[in-house]
Parts: C-alpha cells; structure tokens; sequence
C-alpha cells in the first residue's frame, strides 16, 4: 500500500512539472523587415604602376619615381589625404640587383587607393601617364555609418513585426500581449553594380575623358521574428 502512494505521489509530482513546462499561452509568431539603399562611401581601388620604354628602339624609359611622383601630386590636388594611399606590393625592391641582370629591367608597384567619390579618382588618374598605369581595379566598399544604420533598420523590423502582430491579432478580436521571444533573421547585403567605369591600362595610347562613374547604391535588407502573447 505504502508503494502504491509512493507510485502515486511521484505520478503527481511528475504531473505537475510538466504541466509548469508545457506553455500554454496562446501566441502569434509573425516576422517584420525593413530595407533601404545607401551610396558606398568608402571605395579601396588597386592602381598599378608600371616602368615603361619611350619606344620601341629606344632604351629610355619612364622610371616608377617618375609616375609614383605624378600619383601622389594627382592625389594631392584631389584632396585625398596620403594616409589613404598604401602600397600593397613591391617589385621595385630589387630594382638593383636585376637592373645587374638584366638592363632592361622594369619595376612596378602596387598602391592601394582609399577614396569617397570615384569620380576623383578619374581625376587622379587622368593626371597619370596612361601608359604607366598597368592596371585599376575596384577591390571592396563599405558604408561608414553602417553599424548604426543596421540598429536603426532592425528596430524598424521589430516595430513592423508588431504591427502586423496587433492587427492580425485585433481583427479577431483579441489583444496583442507582451513579447515572448525575439530572433534576428541576419544581415542581408546587396552588393551594387557598376554601370559605367573606365579601366585604364598601360595599353592605351590615348584616352578619351572618362565620364562619370554612375553604379547602384548598396541594398540593406533585414527580418526580424517575434513572438507575441495572444490576452
């Protein structure tokens, strides 16, 4: 008798714990978004300088201080500090030792260019002997005030999130209760497209006036999933 009670007793308290873990509120799970577009305002571009012969009979050349000089003057009168022009490769450091080997040796570098506008950075190039420059290329971009428009974006998806929540909720007539659970759906980025950009390269004897750089802006797009309490 004594362990039937005991059976009993454990069954009950068992009962009674799960009841506490069952959640029996009624609820509504919605999901809110909020999006918007933004113009890159930190752009890194590669630039690549390259020694080149004056002609094809001649053994003079346009030596890399000479074009390192006409970028940094370039990058000058375009208001770019210098800090935002670092050097991301060197050949030239053995310039000595195979300028030895071989006479007609010549050195490059690769600089990397840190800009707001591309179309200052059509200036600078434009001021560059064409055919030193090897090479340009877009490498990355960002937005400087991203992190705070990413918050900003998130409380709007929260907020949407509720309000779709209260009148799906009201339209049966219940009341939209306090928030149960709340889960970011991530980052979403849109990368823009250029539409129209002038790549330079040593190749071009001439060069037409490059027109201005016109690409979409970046997309930011963010969900956010909530769980209200249905009174």
């Amino acid at each position: 008798m004594k362990r039937l009670f005991a059976i009993a007793l454990v069954a009950l308290f068992s009962l009674n714990a799960f009841a506490q873990q069952v959640d029996l509120r009624k609820k509504i799970n919605v999901n809110g978004t909020a999006e918007t577009e933004v113009t890159p305002d930190i752009i890194y571009i590669s630039i690549s300088l390259k020694e080149y012969l004056k002609d094809g009979n001649s053994k003079k050349k346009v030596d890399i201080t000479t074009l390192e000089s006409q970028l940094y003057t370039a990058i000058q009168k375009a208001g770019i500090a210098k800090e935002n022009l670092t050097i991301n490769n060197l050949s030239s450091w053995s310039y000595a030792t195979e300028k030895k080997k071989n006479p007609d040796f010549l050195a490059s570098k690769q600089y990397r260019l840190k800009v707001s506008d591309l179309n200052k950075f059509n200036q600078i190039v434009d001021a560059i002997d064409a055919k030193g420059i090897a090479s340009t290329n877009i490498e990355s971009y960002d937005y400087s005030k991203i992190e705070s428009l990413k918050k900003e974006l998130k409380i709007k998806a929260l907020l949407a999130a509720k309000e779709k929540a209260t009148y799906m909720v009201e339209a049966l007539g219940d009341k939209l209760g306090n928030v149960i659970d709340i889960q970011d759906g991530g980052d979403n980025m849109v990368q823009p497209v250029y539409r129209n950009y002038a790549m330079k390269s040593m190749a071009m004897d001439t060069m037409e006036a490059a027109p201005e750089i016109d690409f979409k802006k970046i997309k930011l797009s963010f969900t956010v999933n909530a769980v209200f309490e249905i009174k």
